[in-house]
């Protein structure tokens, strides 16, 4: 039976990896507000604006049982003493190093920190055990996948990017520790997670941030408003309460390897353009001026899938949740924060 609320244990301690990212400063926060020991490690990576990073970091540190460590998943010894020092009984890996297109340009970091920081991660859970690992995967997986909505059962051996590719071998690698080992793990397929504070490389805020200095936005569907671009966009606070309600809910290894994957996706795909036209209408309210973008429209990108739609099913089985925020309601958050912290109001 699946509790229906969350269980946090703020006599544990949980580890959150690249807590300074977008999806690991609200879990922190959350965690914190209700009194959990939280660690926090972060490479504080150039992927994007670091500003942003130190901006979520600023928010963190006022809390008392919050400890940060700057530092990188990938290096082996940096996590040893991690796990030795602070013994976590609850792990969230979250760092990693995402964005699909930049994976074509600079695959070095991807094995680097999606691959070997992800194996240092699951060798510490060998050697300190804890009570449940969950990692974040992707949507990603599931690349030309032609069957909608994705579910977990699908094959997922078409990874599209080297990306993809690295959240894949994710899954895989922590099947085996889990496997080998016993250690509880739940991998998490995320399926583009916005909202306030987020990741600049996203396509919202880029369309924002190319309003705001007057160049016109990149539409990559070929200037078909009728083709299948679609894409199951979720909200933070949804993403938070899926993974807080995952966490007290271990897999059990009764009857095999303790090891489960869940799609967390809003189930309700949106076509890209009418997400645009959402953005401009939540713009248009933050500034209290009609904001139109200009529009360019080119051939998709390689490494980019056409449509994403996220089953949830499973996840609502196990923890009876369903991500319900409407994409209305999450973008008129983002633009509302977007205008404040660049201050263009």
């Amino acid at each position: 039976m699946h509790q229906t609320n969350s269980q946090l244990d703020n006599k544990k301690t949980y580890l959150i990896t690249g807590v300074a990212g977008f999806i690991g400063f609200y879990l922190s926060k959350k965690f914190l507000e209700q009194n959990c020991n939280v660690i926090g490690i972060d490479c504080l990576s150039h992927y994007y604006d670091t500003n942003l990073k130190y901006t979520r970091l600023e928010q963190l540190k006022p809390f008392e049982k919050f400890s940060f460590i700057q530092g990188d998943i990938s290096d082996k010894e940096t996590v040893s003493k991690l796990f030795e020092d602070y013994k976590p009984n609850f792990v969230i890996n979250l760092a990693a190093q995402a964005g699909v297109r930049y994976s074509i340009e600079n695959p070095d970091v991807y094995i680097q920190s999606n691959i070997i920081g992800f194996y240092n991660i699951l060798e510490a859970c060998r050697h300190y055990p804890i009570d449940h690992l969950v990692y974040a995967s992707s949507s990603s997986v599931y690349g030309a996948n032609k069957k909608i909505p994705f579910e977990e059962s699908d094959l997922v051996d078409t990874p599209v990017s080297l990306y993809a590719s690295t959240k894949k071998s994710n899954e895989l690698m922590a099947y085996t520790y889990s496997h080998l080992y016993s250690i509880p793990s739940t991998g998490l397929r995320f399926f583009t997670v916005y909202g306030p504070m987020g990741r600049p490389d996203m396509a919202y805020y880029g369309f924002t941030q190319k309003y705001f200095s007057g160049e016109p936005i990149k539409i990559f569907n070929n200037g078909d408003f009728n083709n299948d671009l679609y894409r199951d966009f979720t909200y933070i606070d949804d993403i938070v309460e899926g993974i807080e309600r995952l966490l007290s809910n271990p897999p059990v290894g009764g009857e095999g390897v303790p090891h489960r994957v869940f799609n967390i996706g809003n189930n309700n795909p949106e076509k890209l353009m009418v997400f645009i036209e959402t953005l401009e209408k939540c713009l248009t309210k933050s500034l209290g001026r009609e904001v139109v973008f200009e529009k360019v429209f080119e051939p998709i990108k390689p490494g980019d899938v056409p449509a994403t739609y996220a089953s949830t099913d499973l996840l609502q089985q196990a923890v009876g949740f369903k991500p319900k925020t409407s994409i209305e309601e999450g973008l008129q958050k983002f633009t509302d924060w977007y205008c404040e912290y660049y201050k263009l109001k």
